[in-house]
């Protein structure tokens, strides 16, 4: 009997069961692939696991059906989310011929496929799989290592990889694999051997099995072993041996297990990356076998290979499909240009060509698979080079061995044995821990029925594993259940007896049901355990896979033994499979599947906080054994309801503490619901029918009688009570004495001492009330029975009514209390939590408080932060606030690391909280902008948590313009402008509807003309052609501006090609809205007019693209036009890209494409784009790429290449872009010769000399940018005085270096002599100078710039020359430019300002007059680049000044003189100055000026002039007020490239500057709007700034307030931003720490959260504040707070608790009083007011509390404690000091209502005392008076000593 008892007890009944299904198989039946393929009926696997040892797959492919053609397999995993958040799912991986189905699902969540994957052969094995990838960061080159979640596919040739992200890899296999496994590095493969790899010498290697990839696009390579000791010395080799096989691999942690063939033995290694002094080991052994000869035969095996690899050898080699796909070689340079796999974009493999594997060693073919390295290898030093390396000309030059990745260390070999069978590879093999957490490898061998298990255990360093002895379980089968609740159980499944309820009835049957009263289900759910099979195998669950530890002496039989009978039908459990958490799926022999979940260990909260606490306190076996009982009896079958657990629990556990549950009255009572007692309750006789005293005794005992007795009725008639009870007390009593045998006994104390801790700690949860009571009553009798009197005074103090002072008590045997573990943390006195923080609050000395880890966490962080928050150190409490603020701050962090959330702080009670909650309320008024999200969530500051967690604005569709004019606004490429911000910026006027007219170029314009009656109808068409002309010059100068006012404003759909607006040229004619064409033949129209303007069109199109766009090389490619018209817009639109940086994602591929078609334009554009994008890398390939067009950076010998000349000026600039700031030698030693580079004899170099001279001094300028006189190497260049001499003239220097043959013999031409010829190189060689020696303030350099003082030497220099001469010396003494005009006229020399004089005849008045306009011209414009984006407004009053006074000169009858092209250029570049000022600000006087010169046509208004008014419009609006200009030295650069000061005269001009460079603005732009988002209405809004600039030499430190949406100045100039209140919580950005936390707002469309405070509306409702003016009088008026309506409250918040409970309990209903209502009321004005809205529960629940007391209903004191402890706080010395400093905050809670809370309480218990005479003494109601009244009058004397 005993025998089969044991069995029985440890009976588990199994969860819902459902009949299981791979969901893949159906899905393949309906694949469109598989109509070749119909499934079969599947055959049962038993002929899966075939013994020869080869069924190896199991971690990852736990069955393989072979049929004649179709297999299938399938596994599971837990679900893993996108987020990462718990998800209870099952993921199913299914294979089936070329098929693989991934899908998702449970039982909540229907399955449903998330990806399918069809691929050319038949799938061998799939698995998933993560690697990772390291990407450079571009905002500040932080290395992010990135993980890729993917699913790797093997088919026989290959391995096919998709990421969830959607890339694609496909890697070919240089061999046959027989098995792939994900690691934790990588895929891990193992060759499969075949019988005819044997080479036919014997002197030769054999080659590795076990190869590794780190990344689909790295080699593939072989993996080292590190083997133990055995001979002493550890070995490192490759892994040759056959017969080694991987069996199991887990990566965390990362281990292998393998089983040798030979030995039958099963070893553990740990894979772990390869330690480079093993890589050179293996790289150099020569001496494998110890003998001479194999040094020769190692480089024989290449040589082996090599004849292999070509196909001589009669045998099939695996590798030779390797030869064949790696039969070019790779060169190491740029491996990027030949990838792996053809699906995978050049940039993919350009991005990993960085790194080491890649970069180093990539070799073809399969030479390099030689094991000893006898050729020295150039790039590795570390292989030394082997002394006879006489065979080094067997190998090919480059063969070069492949460096291993990984390595496995040995850790453990399995014991041998004698009796070992041949094939006991283990079929199965798994990680799992036991209830302890003790870590188990265990692994199935099938052959002889046997699970082992091995122990291990992390050293204590954690650098390796240690392993113990092998425990074997019999088993015919078994799986890993996760987690139940504690850590992993094992299951080992044997064949019969988890109670499974329902198999579905046919298989099997029953003879009669189960008496299951409890449960109405019967019928359908009888447990039936599966039949027994195969003899002795009987099932059992184990916890710990230790048996000895089954005895179950305590737990008395189960009921079941004599009511089950089974007939056996033939169906049993074949196999176990699919582990998920705790459900698994049985494999049945019919060859169906069930799928079971196990239960878990504990449902209720309080049981499992119980057994984790015992469980901690325990020695690890003692509470193994604990948990193993409890399990057993928790899950029995019919198993217990959620509350009789509780009871369970108890009886359980006093049962190992040596109780008898049965006979103690306190537990006898407790109702177990039906069948659950018979398992604990020792087995009785048969009762006989006719009952017995027992069940009278158990109703007089019960809960209802004690119910009925005091009930009235019973009084009234005189019923006396029942004596029976009392006397069977007393006769328990007698002979109840614990039984010191058993398991728990000696650990009592302990026991009692966590689960006192665990009651303190639920009284920090208002939810566990109800847990709290059930534990008062097990820790009382365990206090009573070990004499503990302190601790029985205490639960009595806390609950009265509940505890009985007196009760029956348990002996223990005085010769056994030796024996119990007291352990050293017990303390005579109860640790109470309440006490505690009373004490810390009266600042009295307290012992620490005991704390369990991880059980007890919120004690320790209640306990801390008190602690911190009103001790802190005491010195530092009287002090300043800002340390006091900084203790906060320290609380705050620390209690939001340890994850405590908002939701935690509303289950505390009230009490405990407040201190918390007054911390949290004085961090919120100043938090640092760079605080954790957690913890602004905790301090209740969203608008902080929100900032910290993302940034990009809510993307608004701009409201298009009314419908009407809807149709024709839809493509004038200004659409999509976030319109909520700049209604707020401009909300005063329709400016910028105005803009968006001014530059669209999309529809006709207008062609106005008067026909006069001379004129015939013929003239008047052309009249009509000949304005329109007139006017599309100023058509195709809009784009320009265009591409300034829509800069970076749009995210493109990548699917979608990029709108481009047309550019519109026709006219239409009024009245009758003709169509005036220019294509009509009547006039000459220029040739390829419009091929600049389509340019600028495409250019402006591309960079509406915002930088932080999704954009690949496909859908740059994609948006090429079809038509070879629009080729010039594609042109622009790629320089747009490089400009905005996406063009480094084009594929090289496409780049050389584009560059051979020979495309002028598409060269420009693309030649700058690219160079933009690498700005200041010195990036190689980029400098191949500009050097082919540059002829003077090709070799002197090289062909002469016939580059279009614009392109050569494009490849000069682009240089100057990528060499930025480099001062790189040879590149300006190249481009200062450039400057004057000489006409050739054929014509070459003839036309347009100008630009080309300028683009060499502009990309000279950059590349010397700043450097001044630095120019570290140069010095025998002399490149100061060479461009000195280039702006004067002289004689021409011989051209010295390799290109001085080209220049041999002069133009035919061009007759200039040997004298430079100025014109040209002057220009170039100004700009230059000034940009070298940029803000250096050289006065010698400055010198050589001012303009001449005598008329002689004026007459020498051509006028414009002036305006770049002065422009450049102000440059150069940039701290010298003052913002007035006074500064700007001293530019101009005397022999000028003399003008007004009398002439004398040398006075050439021409002359003079243009030198003084051009001068001045030249000072605005440097004033314009020094206050660039600044707004300063002496600059602007300045500039517009000038800007009058031309205009007027312009109508003043003597603008002859000067000439009006002269005086237009002037105007034109004073006004660029202005908008560069003022970039973004949208300011309407220089709107005004734009729109009057934008009216202006024909005449001198040329396109040159409408190109710069219309660039100055768009600085003005640039990127739709977003963005600003900045002064940096790479800025001005690129505003000297964009701006200068020489316009071209018509569309197709080129000659002096070259029209793309004129979008280098792009350059200079950079994003500095501020807009505040509400946070709580997510729309932007207006907030008050105050921005504190750091002091100058020209000026103190400021403030300044500016109400954003604002353009921020320059960040290097300020020193904190904050956001001032009083409508908005203040939040400060302290820009002294760094500015890299703005430039990200910024750089997010610039979104700043506010959050509004409570009573505040916003600027945009209450623009002066007066409505929130009437909320601040109310708050002044408390006496008047009950004339606040409830209604008004909207007015200060829009918190929709607020507002419901202003709704509902703030106005008359039926039933509630008046007095209430008013305290309601003004308890929610209060918290409205003072914005402490989360104190309003804590208000209500002091009233509760107090009415509570009135009304003699309060059983526990726990609301006594916390109105005691808020009254402590605000007594509390801290707390009064801290109101001393700082008397303006407003109180935390209100001065009044506490005293009236403390009279209350006082009068009520006064009335209690004063002997109302119908409290009986023996009633709980005296008892609770007696305890609250001592409770309080501690706290009387103390309040009233402080003076509350």
């Amino acid at each position: 009997m005993s025998n089969f008892y044991e069995e029985r007890a440890t009976m588990i009944a199994a969860g819902d069961l459902q009949e299981f299904v791979p969901f893949g198989r159906d899905h393949c039946k309906h694949h469109p692939n598989a109509l070749n393929l119909q499934l079969r009926q599947l055959q049962p696997a038993s002929e899966l696991w075939s013994s020869d040892g080869a069924a190896g797959l199991v971690g990852s492919l736990q069955e393989v059906t072979i049929h004649e053609k179709q297999k299938e397999s399938w596994q599971l995993r837990k679900g893993v989310s996108e987020i990462g958040e718990e998800v209870d799912y099952d993921e199913e991986l299914y294979v089936a011929g070329n098929m693989v189905i991934w899908s998702k699902g449970s039982k909540s969540q229907a399955l449903a496929v998330y990806k399918a994957f069809t691929v050319d052969s038949p799938v061998q094995q799939v698995s998933w799989f993560e690697f990772y990838v390291d990407v450079k960061n571009g905002f500040d080159d932080v290395q992010i290592i990135l993980l890729e979640k993917c699913i790797c596919i093997l088919q026989s040739s290959c391995i096919n990889m998709h990421s969830v992200e959607g890339k694609d890899y496909i890697a070919s296999l240089p061999f046959q694999v027989a098995n792939v496994w994900p690691t934790k590095y990588g895929l891990l493969f193992e060759r499969s051997s075949s019988t005819h790899e044997v080479p036919p010498g014997p002197p030769r290697e054999p080659l590795p099995t076990m190869f590794s990839m780190l990344h689909p696009l790295d080699e593939i390579t072989p993996l080292v072993c590190k083997s133990g000791s055995l001979f002493g010395s550890s070995r490192v080799q490759y892994v040759v041996d056959h017969a080694m096989k991987i069996v199991f691999l887990n990566t965390e942690p990362s281990i292998i297990m393998t089983y040798d063939t030979v030995q039958s033995l099963h070893s553990v290694w740990a894979l772990r990356r390869v330690k480079t002094e093993e890589e050179n080991v293996v790289l150099k052994f020569s001496e494998q076998g110890g003998t001479p000869q194999n040094v020769a035969s190692s480089s024989s095996l290449t040589a082996h290979l090599r004849s292999l690899s070509k196909g001589d050898s009669p045998v099939a080699s695996p590798f030779q499909n390797y030869s064949s796909i790696h039969s070019q070689s790779r060169s190491t340079s740029s491996p990027s240009l030949h990838s792996r796999s053809p699906s995978i974009s050049n940039m993919a493999a350009l991005s990993r060509a960085h790194s080491p594997a890649l970069g180093v060693h990539s070799f073809s073919g399969v030479q390099r698979f030689n094991l000893s390295s006898h050729n020295q290898s150039p790039k590795r030093h570390s292989i030394s080079h082997s002394p006879n390396s006489s065979n080094g000309s067997f190998l090919a030059p480059e063969t070069e061995p492949i460096v291993p990745e990984l390595c496995i260390d040995h850790l453990w070999t399995e014991t041998i044995t004698n009796i070992r069978e041949k094939n006991s590879q283990a079929s199965k093999v798994f990680i799992t821990s036991d209830l302890c957490g003790q870590k188990f490898l265990c692994f199935l061998v099938e052959s002889e029925l046997q699970l082992r298990c091995v122990k291990f255990q992390e050293s204590n360093d954690k650098t390796q594993l240690i392993f113990g002895s092998i425990t074997n379980i019999h088993a015919k089968d078994a799986a890993p259940v996760e987690p139940i609740f504690f850590s992993a159980s094992l299951y080992c499944l044997k064949v019969g007896k988890v109670f499974i309820p329902g198999l579905p009835a046919p298989s099997l049957t029953m003879s009669n049901t189960m008496p299951r009263p409890s449960t109405p289900l019967d019928s359908v759910s009888t447990p039936k355990p599966l039949s027994k099979l195969l003899g002795s195998l009987d099932e059992v669950v184990l916890f710990s896979p230790v048996p000895e530890l089954r005895d179950s002496s305590k737990l008395h039989d189960s009921l079941y033994n004599e009511d089950c009978t089974f007939q056996q039908l033939g169906t049993y459990i074949h196999s176990i499979r699919d582990p998920v958490c705790n459900r698994v799926t049985l494999e049945l022999s019919n060859g169906s599947m069930v799928r079971i979940t196990i239960p878990e260990i504990a449902t209720s909260e309080l049981v499992q906080t119980c057994l984790q606490a015992i469980k901690f306190i325990l020695p690890k076996e003692i509470a193994v054994q604990m948990l193993v009982k409890w399990y057993s009896v928790h899950s029995a079958p019919g198993g217990p309801s959620y509350h009789s657990e509780w009871n369970l629990f108890v009886t359980c556990l006093m049962n190992m503490m040596g109780y008898n549950t049965d006979r103690l009255a306190w537990t006898r009572n407790f109702d177990f619901e039906g069948s659950l007692s018979p398992v604990i309750a020792p087995k009785k006789a048969r009762p006989s029918e006719t009952g017995s005293d027992d069940d009278w005794e158990y109703l007089l005992n019960s809960d209802y009688h004690q119910n009925v007795e005091s009930h009235l009725l019973n009084r009234s008639l005189c019923l006396s009570p029942l004596e029976v009870s009392q006397m069977k007390d007393e006769d328990f009593s007698q002979n109840l004495i614990l039984d010191s045998s058993t398991l728990l006994f000696t650990h009592i104390p302990a026991i009692f001492f966590v689960l006192h801790l665990i009651y303190e700690e639920l009284k920090l949860n208002t939810l566990m009330g109800e847990g709290i009571r059930s534990l008062v009553g097990l820790l009382v009798q365990l206090a009573r029975d070990l004499k503990l009197e302190p601790y029985v005074d205490h639960y009595y103090r806390d609950f009265p009514t509940l505890v009985r002072t007196t009760g029956q008590v348990c002996t223990i045997d005085q010769g056994q209390t030796g024996f119990m573990h007291h352990p050293s943390f017990f303390t005579p006195e109860p640790p109470s939590i309440y006490q505690w923080v009373s004490s810390c609050l009266k600042g009295e000395g307290m012992p620490p408080y005991p704390y369990l880890p991880g059980i007890c966490e919120r004690s320790r962080l209640v306990v801390l932060s008190i602690a911190l928050y009103i001790l802190g150190n005491e010195s530092s409490v009287s002090e300043e606030s800002s340390q006091y603020l900084s203790r906060i701050t320290i609380e705050i962090f620390s209690l939001s690391l340890q994850g405590f959330t908002l939701r935690d702080l509303e289950t505390l009670p009230f009490g405990i909280a407040l201190p918390i909650r007054d911390a949290i309320y004085h961090c919120r008024e100043q938090p640092a902008s760079d605080w954790p999200e957690a913890v602004c969530l905790l301090i209740g500051r969203q608008d902080l948590s929100k900032q910290a967690c993302e940034g990009n604005l809510p993307k608004g569709k701009s409201v298009n313009v009314p419908s009407g004019t809807e149709t024709e606004e839809e493509d004038d490429g200004m659409n999509d402008m976030n319109q909520e911000v700049m209604s707020l910026i401009w909300s005063e006027d329709l400016r910028v509807q105005d803009v968006r007219r001014l530059l669209q170029s999309a529809h006709p314009v207008r062609v106005n003309v008067v026909q006069y009656p001379e004129l015939s109808d013929h003239e008047f068409i052309e009249e009509k052609e000949n304005r329109l002309l007139q006017l599309c010059q100023r058509t195709m100068a809009l784009p320009v501006g265009r591409g300034m006012f829509t800069l970076f404003s749009y995210h493109p759909v990548p699917t979608e090609p990029l709108p481009i607006p047309k550019l519109n040229l026709t006219g239409r004619a009024p009245p009758r809205n003709t169509t005036v064409d220019l294509n009509s033949g009547n006039i000459d129209v220029p040739p390829n007019m419009t091929s600049w303007a389509s340019f600028h069109n495409g250019v402006a199109a591309g960079l509406k693209i915002a930088p932080a766009s999704q954009i690949d090389s496909a859908w740059i490619v994609y948006n090429k036009p079809k038509h070879a018209e629009l080729a010039n817009e594609y042109a622009g639109f790629l320089m747009a890209l490089g400009l905005n940086g996406h063009l480094t994602k084009l594929a090289t591929l496409n780049i050389h494409d584009y560059l051979t078609k020979g495309h002028e334009m598409t060269s420009i554009g693309l030649l700058l784009g690219v160079s933009a994008a690498k700005l200041g890398t010195m990036d190689m390939s980029i400098t191949r790429l500009l050097s082919i067009h540059i002829p003077a950076l090709l070799p002197p010998t090289s062909t002469e290449l016939d580059v279009p000349h614009n392109v050569q000026v494009a490849a000069v600039v682009g240089i100057g872009l990528v060499y930025q700031g480099t001062a790189h030698r040879h590149t300006a030693e190249v481009l200062l010769a450039e400057i004057g580079r000489p006409p050739g004899p054929e014509m070459e170099y003839c036309t347009d000399r100008e630009s080309y001279s300028l683009a060499a001094g502009l990309a000279l300028g950059m590349v010397c940018l700043g450097h001044g006189s630095n120019l570290i190497g140069m010095s025998d260049l002399n490149v100061p005085e060479q461009l000195y001499q280039y702006m004067v003239g002289g004689h021409r220097r011989f051209q010295a270096g390799m290109h001085r043959e080209k220049h041999k013999s002069p133009s035919y031409q061009i007759k200039e002599g040997d004298t430079i010829n100025v014109d040209v190189t002057c220009p170039g060689a100004t700009l230059a100078l000034a940009m070298i020696y940029l803000k250096t303030n050289n006065r010698s350099i400055a010198d050589w710039l001012r303009a001449p003082d005598t008329m002689y030497l004026l007459d020498f220099v051509k006028p414009e020359f002036l305006l770049l001469r002065t422009l450049a010396r102000c440059l150069i003494l940039w701290d010298d430019i003052l913002p007035n005009s006074k500064w700007v006229d001293s530019n101009v020399p005397q022999v000028s300002i003399e003008i007004e004089l009398p002439c004398s005849e040398d006075l050439n008045l021409e002359t003079l007059s243009q030198a003084h306009v051009y001068i001045i011209a030249g000072a605005c414009l440097s004033l314009g680049f020094r206050f660039a984006g600044s707004e300063n407004l002496s600059a602007f009053n300045c500039l517009h000044k000038f800007a009058k006074d031309f205009m007027t000169y312009l109508s003043a009858p003597n603008a002859s003189v000067t000439g009006p092209y002269n005086l237009e250029t002037c105007l034109s570049v004073v006004l660029l100055s202005l908008a560069m000022v003022m970039a973004g600000s949208g300011n309407l006087k220089v709107l005004q000026l734009c729109r009057f010169l934008h009216m202006k046509t024909g005449g001198e208004m040329n396109y040159g002039f409408h190109l710069a008014h219309h660039m100055a419009l768009g600085l003005l609006f640039l990127g739709g007020g977003r963005y600003s200009l900045s002064t940096s030295n790479s800025s001005i650069a690129a505003l000297l490239c964009a701006l200068y000061p020489h316009f071209p005269a018509h569309s197709t001009d080129n000659r002096y500057h070259l029209q793309a460079l004129r979008h280098l603005y792009v350059l200079a732009a950079e994003p500095r709007l501020l807009v505040p988002v509400d946070v709580d209405t997510n729309m932007p809004c207006y907030a008050l700034l105050e921005v504190t600039y750091k002091g100058t030499q020209w000026y103190e430190q400021t403030k300044e307030e500016l109400m954003a949406p604002t353009l921020l100045p320059e960040l290097h100039l300020l020193k904190q931003i904050k956001v001032k209140g009083p409508r908005y919580w203040e939040l400060l950005i302290d820009l002294s720490k760094g500015t890299q936390h703005l430039k990200s707002i910024l750089s997010k469309d610039g979104v700043l959260y506010v959050k509004l405070r409570a009573g505040q509306l916003s600027y945009k409702e209450d623009p002066m504040g007066w409505q929130s003016l009437l909320a601040q009088t109310v708050a002044n008026r408390n006496s008047e707070a009950r004339a606040f309506k409830p209604e008004t409250i909207s007015a200060f918040t829009s918190d929709p608790a607020l507002l419901s409970f202003a709704e509902y309990f703030c106005k008359p209903t039926v039933n509630m009083g008046q007095e209430i209502l008013d305290l309601f009321s003004s308890v929610l004005y209060e918290c409205v007011t003072q914005e402490t809205p989360e104190m309003l529960p804590a208000y209500i629940a002091m009233d509760q509390a107090m009415r509570r007391l009135g009304r003699r209903e309060m059983s526990e004191t726990s609301e006594l404690w916390q109105i005691k402890l808020v009254l402590e706080f605000f007594s509390s010395r801290s707390h009064q000091e801290r109101l001393q400093n700082h008397p303006k905050r407003g109180l935390f809670m209100n001065s009044e209502f506490l005293p009236v809370v403390k009279c209350t309480i006082d009068n009520t218990l006064d009335q209690w005392l004063q002997g109302n005479n119908s409290i009986v003494s023996g009633s709980h109601l005296f008892n609770f008076a007696f305890v609250a009244f001592v409770f309080f009058s501690e706290l009387w004397f103390q309040v009233s000593q402080s003076g509350c």
